[in-house]
């Protein structure tokens, strides 16, 4: 079941579909037990940038676990999938499966292929780049991909969205 979330106002785009946070040398105070020096702090908020411009509030960046999908509803009604690589980045790519129309990515298994982290369906194993949403095993399919932001008290790091469709 999606994570229901609520909409904030819209923000400026930069260029990545990732969330990090930059230059670090050491895990920040209270860093995510699991992510690697560099990576996302353990409190604020993780926001998907929406179709629509604005933001949306998902869940704390310590309710992510690496490798693991969570599912988003979005005011427009569609799905978000947000993931948490093993390098501490967030990522978020439309929840649907273009293949199968089945509302399924969230829950696939994640990897990496040259570089590029991807989420396997779980259904017919097509691989999308978290980052670009591109199918991996067919160029011309690919699902949305969205910005992704960590907002909290001490830090703030916005993103901008992939490919947008």
């Amino acid at each position: 079941m999606p994570l229901t979330a609520t909409a904030t106002t819209p923000a400026p785009a930069a260029a990545s579909a990732t969330a990090t946070a930059p230059g670090a040398a050491a895990a920040p105070a209270g860093a995510h037990p699991h992510a690697p020096a560099g990576a996302h702090p353990k409190t604020g908020t993780v926001e998907i940038r929406c179709p629509d411009g604005g933001w949306l509030k998902v869940c704390g960046p310590d309710d992510l676990t690496p490798g693991r999908g969570v599912a988003a509803l979005l005011p427009d009604g569609s799905q978000a999938a947000l993931f948490l690589d093993r390098a501490g980045r967030i990522h978020a790519i439309g929840n649907r499966d273009p293949f199968t129309g089945a509302q399924v990515l969230s829950r696939g298994l994640t990897g990496s292929a040259a570089g590029r982290p991807f989420v396997a369906s779980p259904l017919l194993k097509q691989r999308f780049d978290l980052t670009t949403g591109e199918c991996l095993d067919d160029p011309e399919v690919s699902v949305p991909a969205y910005g992704v932001r960590v907002r909290g008290p001490e830090r703030k790091a916005a993103q901008g969205a992939g490919r947008a469709h």
